[in-house]
């Protein structure tokens, strides 16, 4: 039932709501297109409650797309370092770029000029041009999905391209004259608080009178998605390497290839295992872990002796998990040219220096994936 008065009533109900409940965002307090960009960017994939202090800190590092273009990027992946999902990050740096060269620095509002920005994809394009501009564009996410499909009773799959593009058609005619921005806010802030994946709020929800999934008693049935594939299991042998005579009291770090995950980003040597049952760390003797930890990096150019195991970590990506073994290791006497070797190991050769001995103190100049960042700590403290 999508007639003239069921989206009437959706939307007047829907924005009275909002006025009166909306939350006091950081971005929200401006219209800037520029912070209305970094917030979007930052929320995929990521809580409101954990975003909120990396946008301050990022707008007070970064207060401009121009001072974004200009940074340099591991300014800008440490400023970004804990958020996860990286690539957002080197996507926003490089997109800034491009509104500096091609818009004079001015965030444009077409439709076609703001997607073509790197890192830009359709939901995002939606909500810059419909908050920051009041244009009325279609900004679907997991959220707003989730709201349209229990309140219209949508029974299709919105893991679907043609779900999502019906859902971005119906939207535009939901857009009250005017009150684009409000909307967009209105429909983002209805899935987060109440119409929630598990256990809606449906008796405090404005628009329930006319809820379709409510009215059916299906609402936590709804919306429909294909389960995604869980991530697949790596498992990775760890090496803290304790350096000796000028390097004493410092650990050895290697920079990632500028390409692929977790790029340009530092990290401690490690290495990949086969993921069969008797080979993962956990399984294995942890004198074989070490030997194997000894050889493989040894064939990079970077001569080590595990001393014993540290901890266990695990960290999960959306398409790969990460189980690895720590294994506390001393620098071998070796000639120097072996680190030199290690530099320009063909698998991370990039044509920068991409070892560095460092500090405990040092690890503020550095971007560190979450994971290393728990076993740098958990080291360090110990």
């Amino acid at each position: 039932m999508h007639n003239t008065e069921h989206k009437r009533y959706f939307s007047l109900e829907l924005l009275d709501w909002y006025e009166i409940n909306k939350r006091d965002l950081p971005w929200r307090r401006h219209r800037d297109p520029y912070y209305i960009w970094v917030s979007e960017i930052m929320l995929q994939q990521t809580r409101v409650d954990t975003v909120i202090p990396y946008f301050h800190r990022f707008i007070e590092r970064f207060p401009t797309i121009q001072s974004l273009a200009d940074a340099p990027e591991d300014d800008v992946l440490k400023c970004w370092e804990g958020l996860g999902y990286y690539s957002r990050a080197r996507n926003l740096q490089a997109a800034a770029r491009q509104v500096t060269e091609q818009y004079d620095g001015v965030m444009p509002s077409g439709k076609d000029e703001v997607s073509g920005l790197k890192g830009i994809g359709p939901y995002t394009s939606g909500a810059i041009r419909s908050i920051a501009f009041n244009i009325p564009a279609a900004a679907v996410d997991g959220n707003v999905m989730r709201v349209l499909s229990r309140y219209f009773l949508i029974e299709e799959d919105i893991m679907k391209v043609k779900t999502r593009t019906k859902m971005e058609e119906l939207v535009l005619t939901l857009v009250p004259d005017g009150r684009a921005s409000d909307f967009t806010q209105a429909l983002m802030e209805l899935g987060a608080l109440i119409c929630t994946p598990k256990s809606p709020k449906c008796l405090v929800c404005p628009v329930m009178e006319h809820c379709s999934a409510r009215l059916e008693g299906k609402e936590e049935s709804f919306p429909i998605k294909t389960k995604a594939k869980p991530p697949r299991p790596e498992y990775r042998l760890t090496a803290i390497v304790e350096g000796t005579g000028v390097h004493e009291g410092k650990i050895l770090i290697r920079k990632r290839p500028a390409a692929g995950l977790l790029a340009g980003m530092w990290e401690l040597p490690h290495v990949i295992v086969p993921a069969d049952g008797s080979s993962v760390p956990a399984a294995m003797p942890e004198e074989t872990a070490m030997v194997r930890l000894r050889d493989a990096l040894l064939e990079e150019g970077v001569p080590v002796q595990p001393i014993g195991h540290v901890m266990d970590a695990e960290h999960t990506f959306s398409h790969i998990q990460w189980n690895m073994g720590v294994y506390r290791c001393k620098w071998q006497d070796v000639p120097p040219a072996a680190l030199q070797a290690a530099e320009s190991a063909a698998a991370y050769e990039t044509g920068e220096e991409n070892f560095r001995w460092i500090h405990v103190q040092d690890m503020e100049r550095y971007a560190f994936p979450n994971v290393f960042i728990r076993i740098l700590n958990a080291y360090f403290s110990s």
